[in-house]
């Protein structure tokens, strides 16, 4: 019922005859055509977790706690598989004077490779921008680290994104929207609220 071009096939079928009625647009009338309960239910799904990603991104710019967003970035880092547990964060600070670096965490068991994290709690009208990337950088330099995960519930500005880009470390961004979209797929911040079976005609049944 969200959708508009349905609704007006529904008024059509309810309140009118084939031959009186005419308002219901042809490319409505596609629209309905070409759109399956199959198309309809995903649809509505990618509806609500685009809903669902603002609603997580607002709840986190919401929380002022001291390290609560590195905790958070740490939980899904480890969620994602890096290290075997939370206990494999092996700085979690953050905040003035953490030197560029908000967390370490181990990639393998052994803590052979390790993956060194910033994360930022900024608004989306305060994206990263390259002064604050160049500083992640120079961290990753002085700790002689090849790979950082720079994580921020705003955006990043065109620069920053070249600055991560030239530089020899592997630096991998992960914006607002990016973060949101792997909270729901990993679990973070988010329970499941309802299970829809879609099920179909067994042919080796039959």
């Amino acid at each position: 019922m969200q959708f508009e071009p349905f609704r007006k096939f529904r008024n059509l079928n309810n309140n009118c005859s084939k031959t009186s009625c005419k308002y219901l647009e042809k490319e409505d009338v596609q629209l309905v055509n070409t759109q399956t309960p199959y198309d309809m239910i995903y649809s509505g799904i990618n509806t609500w977790n685009a809903n669902l990603e603002n609603d997580l991104i607002e709840k986190l710019l919401a929380k002022h706690e001291s390290g609560f967003f590195e905790e958070i970035v740490a939980k899904l880092l480890v969620n994602m598989g890096y290290g075997s547990s939370y206990d494999d964060i092996i700085q979690l600070k953050g905040g003035p004077g953490d030197g560029g670096i908000d967390g370490i965490i181990k990639q393998d068991v052994l803590g052979l490779d390790k993956v060194y994290i910033q994360a930022k709690q900024w608004d989306d009208n305060t994206p990263v921008p390259s002064p604050k990337m160049r500083e992640f950088v120079g961290a990753l330099g002085q700790k002689k680290a090849t790979k950082g995960v720079y994580i921020t519930t705003s955006r990043f500005t065109e620069p920053a994104v070249q600055c991560a880009k030239e530089v020899k470390e592997t630096i991998v961004l992960i914006d607002g929207q990016a973060l949101a979209k792997l909270m729901i797929e990993y679990n973070i911040g988010v329970q499941l609220e309802d299970t829809i079976l879609i099920k179909k005609i067994d042919e080796d049944f039959f």
